[in-house]
């Protein structure tokens, strides 16, 4: 008699808003047989001291800044050191990669001309990204006045015009991107409907633009999110 595979454990998500959904990633990873272990630690969600019980981690994004001095922004930017020490798969999208970018040592701050990038915009992978990934999107879709430098030990994987840190690597296990490769259709409409207006400034986009866009560009966007969560909960070799 067969015994049967154990269950995969969890994967532990990070939001940042009462609203906020993992969204197509969430779907993605629940496909691919993990349950969601969603934590909200802005409204007092503990974080684990230890990824033991955990497939990886995800951290999302959100309309606050990583420079923020809430003490919840601090300690979650202490967090990641958990997962990172652990070698556990971590992914950090938006605010969560510039959170990885600040626990690191690393900078985040607006672009030196005020740009900011709120649509769809050019991505190009580096040699390292693609020796990673053979195959990057050309466009992706962007929300986000803040940018990253890189720390000391991090790879760059991708980079953009406005702002030319858009895919970084740590270690083995550890990613953080500027894009929003979770983006579902209804998010765009609800995005693009409560808070495009309060995003003013060179780089935004009308929201025409982001749903002519997302014709043109999101099923590329999506073949590489399923490539990458394939990637990024690999068991590592041997």
């Amino acid at each position: 008699m067969k015994t049967a595979a154990p269950e995969p454990l969890p994967i532990l998500i990070v939001l940042h808003q009462e609203t906020s959904s993992p969204g197509r990633v969430g779907d993605m990873l629940k496909r691919r047989g993990h349950r969601l272990d969603i934590r909200r630690p802005r409204f007092g969600d503990p974080l684990p001291a230890t990824m033991a019980e955990h497939a990886g981690a995800v951290v999302f994004g959100g309309p606050m800044s990583a420079n923020d001095d809430d003490d919840w922004v601090r300690r979650e930017i202490d967090w990641i050191g958990v997962p990172l020490a652990e070698e556990k798969p971590f992914l950090g999208i938006c605010l969560g990669a510039q959170m990885m970018v600040r626990h690191l040592g690393g900078t985040v701050k607006m672009h030196p001309h005020g740009d900011l990038e709120v649509g769809w915009f050019p991505l190009r992978a580096t040699a390292e990204g693609r020796t990673l990934m053979p195959s990057w999107p050309g466009c992706v879709y962007q929300w986000h006045r803040e940018g990253f430098d890189l720390p000391a030990g991090t790879r760059l994987l991708a980079e953009g015009d406005r702002f030319p840190h858009q895919a970084i690597a740590v270690g083995r296990r550890a990613f953080g991107i500027q894009f929003h490769p979770e983006l579902t259709l209804a998010m765009l409409h609800r995005w693009t409907v409560r808070a495009l207006h309060r995003m003013e400034g060179p780089g935004v986009q009308t929201r025409r633009q982001h749903f002519d866009g997302r014709e043109l560009h999101d099923r590329q966007m999506r073949l590489w999110a399923e490539r990458f969560l394939d990637l990024w909960l690999a068991p590592e070799p041997g």
